[in-house]
């Protein structure tokens, strides 16, 4: 069976979605440890939460105090993290990436047929419904990381 001990959510700046699914999966009860990390493809500085996501955060008892994006570097691979986009074309950019290995699309492996909306520039009620959206897709998630009932090629393992 498939045993992740790190995930890692990466898109463009990991300003918002990334670091609020980061924060949501912290909150799930996991059967194993699990170290959980945002990234970002295009971080030339390292730059705090988004506000609007910040706040929707907050409000939802959720913070990310002192949070900094940081970039996705080649030595974030391993065999066993697993790296999660949200997207099929930032998945597509990562896979380009030296020693890029179990890159999925969130979505894809929690079996949701649409993928988590970007709120960034949108108002403060589009990023309340993305951190809704995520928190249901999260908990997929952490039940998929329980079961390790997803397994990359579609085989079977036991």
């Amino acid at each position: 069976m498939k045993v992740f001990n790190k995930v890692i959510f990466a898109g463009k700046r990991a300003t918002c979605r990334e670091p609020m699914a980061m924060a949501l999966l912290k909150n799930e009860p996991l059967w194993h440890p699990v170290e959980v990390q945002a990234r970002g493809l295009v971080v030339l500085f390292p730059e705090p939460l988004n506000q609007k996501a910040e706040a929707v955060m907050i409000s939802s008892g959720i913070s990310l105090p002192d949070y900094m994006s940081a970039q996705l570097e080649p030595s974030d691979f391993s065999e066993d993290t697993l790296v999660l986009t949200f997207d099929h074309e930032i998945r597509e950019k990562v896979l380009e990436m030296e020693g890029a290995q179990n890159v999925y699309v969130l979505t894809d492996v929690t079996g949701d047929e649409l993928e988590i909306m970007d709120p960034y520039g949108g108002d403060v009620m589009s990023y309340g419904l993305c951190l809704e959206t995520l928190a249901n897709t999260i908990r997929k998630l952490a039940t998929v990381l329980n079961e390790r009932s997803f397994f990359p090629d579609g085989e079977t393992k036991e």
